[in-house]
């Protein structure tokens, strides 16, 4: 992979997904397209870019889908679900009493397991909550991990990661060497495709958003633009939870640190800066979910 490559590739990721990568991080590119490029019949990256170049969208939609991996499991970090379950709903259980509806937005959805904790979590307080109206959407770049999400099938290694036991039973059916999560959960969950670079505000507006472990891989000033706008899709006594390494502050006032509750963060009711978006790039809509990088 020629220098020239590698800068083209950068470029394209960050205007695509937002993925910021450095200029020592040559190694992953090739690790990730290599594959790729054998798989697709290709000699190596720089043919690989040669066809990009010539304006194959599918090709590129295969690179960016191989550049974002979708790393998650079940209760991931198992703070922010606490948070959720002792923190955020008792409060929305008081505030929202008069509607009785809860909308909750997952981001970086991925392969579902956020946005199915969220559920299985809910699902626990279904007595507290008889009667209410209560909406997850899950998010993401990847149409494949979308899709893997609606099926709701796992292995054995991913029911076993942070999933606890009396959850995989009650909720759980096993089909051979997979377990398929049951059709009550699944139906509370809807799946969208979409780019949190681009303009987001056609979802409504949300009382809890989880956009966990996307935010670390931008830039500062993307990362900005996307808190300013979370900020307006959040209920003014709403909630945001991020992930263990991302924060607001020193980046935006628009959204202040829940006391004592690391991740979790509250909108401040401060004007937002307007937020110029991104322009459309040639990969369709999405958003990323990327870890390990």
């Amino acid at each position: 992979m020629t220098p020239s490559d590698y800068e083209y590739l950068r470029k394209l990721l960050k205007d695509s997904s937002g993925l910021d990568l450095s200029a020592d991080k040559q190694y992953l590119i090739e690790s990730r397209l290599l594959p790729l490029s054998r798989k697709t019949g290709l000699s190596g990256i720089s043919e690989l870019v040669q066809k990009m170049k010539g304006g194959s969208a599918s090709l590129i939609s295969q690179v960016v889908e191989a550049m974002t991996t979708n790393e998650t499991f079940f209760f991931r970090d198992k703070v922010p679900f606490d948070h959720f379950r002792d923190s955020i709903m008792p409060e929305i259980l008081r505030a929202r009493a008069g509607r009785k509806s809860i909308r909750i937005w997952c981001a970086a959805g991925s392969t579902g397991q956020e946005p199915y904790s969220l559920a299985m979590c809910l699902k626990e307080m279904s007595v507290a909550l008889s009667g209410w109206r209560v909406e997850i959407i899950a998010t993401d770049l990847s149409q494949e991990v979308l899709e893997k999400s609606r099926a709701g099938i796992y292995s054995q290694f991913e029911v076993q990661r942070g999933l606890p036991i009396q959850m995989l039973v009650k909720y759980f059916k096993q089909t051979g060497e997979f377990w398929q999560i049951n059709p009550d959960i699944r139906a509370m969950v809807q799946h969208r495709q979409l780019n949190l670079l681009h303009d987001f505000s056609q979802l409504g507006v949300f009382d809890v958003i989880f956009c966990r472990n996307v935010l670390i891989y931008f830039d500062q000033d993307t990362k900005i633009n996307i808190f300013n706008r979370l900020a307006k899709a959040t209920e003014s006594d709403g909630f945001l939870v991020l992930g263990a390494a991302e924060t607001v502050v020193g980046l935006t006032d628009v959204f202040k640190p829940f006391p004592d509750r690391r991740g979790l963060y509250r909108p401040n009711g401060a004007r937002a800066t307007p937020a110029k978006l991104p322009a459309a790039s040639a990969v369709a809509p999405k958003v990323a979910a990327m870890a390990g990088l």
